[in-house]
């Protein structure tokens, strides 16, 4: 489903907070650095030796780290200004940016957001470009949108994917008929030159058996949204969010995994079955004890090892939304598992 308000002023109350330096361009907050980072629907990028997580919040929330073990959380947005054209196509639209995603293709980084509002699929990805990450980001405009009545998707929660032809695509859905994808231009990743194919659903259209959507009267009972693509080996590793975001310590958000070697798929999971009809092998899931759910993944091979990063809804601080990171380990037969 789509993200919540977070709770910003959270973070300031977790422990061993301390000053680390002055901001830009602002003259009352200051950076902070934690071990412990609240973040929702998080990604990961790299340059010069410096790892930038972004993830949702007002302009895309931002933080820096050297070692991914202490993380400076950055006082102003990623994105200061956001395009006004993102006010004009998704109506109560309030710069509270969604589930980004960003990747360096063809010397450039390339950088999509999620524009929408809670439980509605009138929404829109839009696209920026910066030629570092500390740079001047250009508005590059909507990749694609959603409409009301108009379309059985959601135009939100996307996912960059370059294939083996270094043909770039756009993943991305929520809920109604599920995740999508569709080839992108090669010059630019500003349209799609394909129409979008579901490849993956939790539940059939109008399947009765579908459990009841406790967040949201219009967007069905298809529980599964976030996709991820990592390209490993001789694969593409789908990884889904199943169930419920966004509801503190009720939620039961859960992580699962297919993989095709085509990136349009068809994506089976280690029983051979097809995620388009309800498969997925379970990934990662709360364990009641530090995490009551956990979900929204990023995964990457970067700097020499497989990552994991998520959000969990932490036990001990009331449900709030805090980055979690594993490595991820291969089992013979190229599946991925968590330790």
């Amino acid at each position: 489903m789509t993200k919540r308000h977070l709770l910003p002023f959270c973070m300031m109350a977790l422990c061993a907070i301390c000053l680390h330096a002055q901001p830009r361009n602002h003259h009352r907050r200051m950076a902070f650095s934690t071990d412990t980072v609240m973040a929702h629907d998080p990604v990961m990028a790299y340059e010069n030796g410096t790892y930038h997580l972004l993830s949702t919040g007002m302009g895309i929330q931002w933080a820096t780290s050297k070692d991914r073990k202490t993380w400076v959380m950055q006082p102003t947005p990623f994105i200061e200004q956001i395009p006004q054209w993102t006010h004009d196509s998704v109506p109560g639209f309030r710069n509270h940016v969604w589930a980004p995603d960003i990747i360096r293709w063809h010397d450039r980084w390339w950088l999509a957001y999620s524009c929408s509002t809670f439980g509605k699929n009138t929404s829109a990805i839009g696209l920026m470009s910066a030629s570092s990450l500390t740079g001047q980001w250009k508005d590059e405009g909507c990749i694609v949108a959603s409409k009301e009545k108009r379309d059985n998707w959601n135009a939100i929660d996307p996912c960059f994917v370059i294939d083996d032809n270094d043909q770039p695509w756009l993943t991305w859905g929520s809920f109604w008929d599920g995740i999508q994808i569709a080839r992108l231009t090669l010059s630019h990743f500003s349209s799609l030159i394909s129409p979008p194919v579901t490849i993956a659903r939790r539940y059939q259209p109008n399947d009765p058996n579908a459990a009841e959507n406790p967040t949201s009267k219009f967007a069905g009972r298809n529980a599964i949204e976030a996709p991820f693509i990592l390209k490993h080996g001789g694969y593409y590793y789908l990884f889904v969010s199943w169930d419920y975001c966004c509801r503190g310590a009720q939620s039961n958000y859960r992580v699962a995994v297919g993989r095709s070697k085509q990136v349009t798929g068809p994506y089976l999971d280690r029983e051979g079955r097809d995620m388009l009809h309800g498969g997925g092998t379970l990934f990662l899931e709360g364990d009641k004890t530090e995490f009551e759910a956990a979900g929204h993944c990023a995964a990457y091979d970067m700097n020499g090892e497989s990552i994991f990063i998520c959000h969990g809804y932490s036990a001990r601080l009331n449900g709030a939304a805090l980055l979690i990171q594993k490595p991820i380990k291969w089992t013979r037969d190229q599946w991925p598992y968590l330790e």
